[in-house]
């Protein structure tokens, strides 16, 4: 549980840090050492901060179809930083794990443990941005009310969505499940495998 801790709490760092400049267009460096799985987890979390709030201006009714359009382009590419980030962590554990001898009734988990930890990421700002409603002076206390019920039940989500990682985590280490790492593979990004942007080729 100690790994999942430290996701928790750089998650957690990164949404504040973001927040601080709350603009989608910062440059803030990483605050954790260079290709350590700390930093890794931090531009993970922050890659979805950026993400989420491209996502807010976007669903503006009254934004330029135009700038609109650069921002779906926008909101594309990070989805591929974002997805070749889960592979670089998942990478740190298949390298963590390589020695651990896989017991004869070791099982699969139905996800790998970067992608658990991305929804732990997701899950460390929706529970930031729910608090904010909480404290909204210009809103009702009823919405005030509803919010702070969303928001106990995505603490309580945090709670064992950490725990089922912790979980996973030491079966790995132990032997009784395994990992394997299926690559994304997203075909839409790829001008090969993409039919409308292969067939644009002069």
């Amino acid at each position: 549980m100690k790994f999942v801790e430290t996701c928790n709490e750089i998650f957690k760092k990164a949404a504040r840090l973001y927040h601080v400049t709350d603009d989608v267009d910062a440059v803030v460096p990483n605050p954790y050492p260079a290709g350590t799985i700390e930093a890794s987890l931090h531009a993970k979390c922050w890659i979805d901060a950026v993400q989420w709030h491209l996502e807010d201006i976007i669903r503006d009714p009254n934004i330029d179809p135009v700038d609109a359009l650069a921002l779906k382009r926008r909101i594309d590419r990070s989805n591929q930083d974002r997805t070749d980030l889960v592979e670089e962590i998942d990478t740190y554990f298949r390298e963590l794990f390589k020695d651990v001898k896989v017991l004869p009734d070791a099982t699969i988990n139905t996800e790998s443990p970067a992608w658990a930890i991305d929804r732990l990421s997701i899950l460390a700002l929706k529970i930031y941005h729910m608090h904010e409603q909480t404290l909204r002076d210009d809103a009702d206390a009823g919405h005030r009310a509803r919010c702070q019920a969303k928001l106990d039940v995505l603490l309580e989500q945090r709670t064992d969505l950490s725990t089922a990682i912790g979980q996973l985590l030491d079966d790995i280490a132990a032997g009784r499940k395994f990992m394997k790492v299926y690559r994304q593979m997203k075909m839409y990004n790829d001008p090969s495998t993409n039919p409308i942007l292969y067939g644009n080729k002069q």
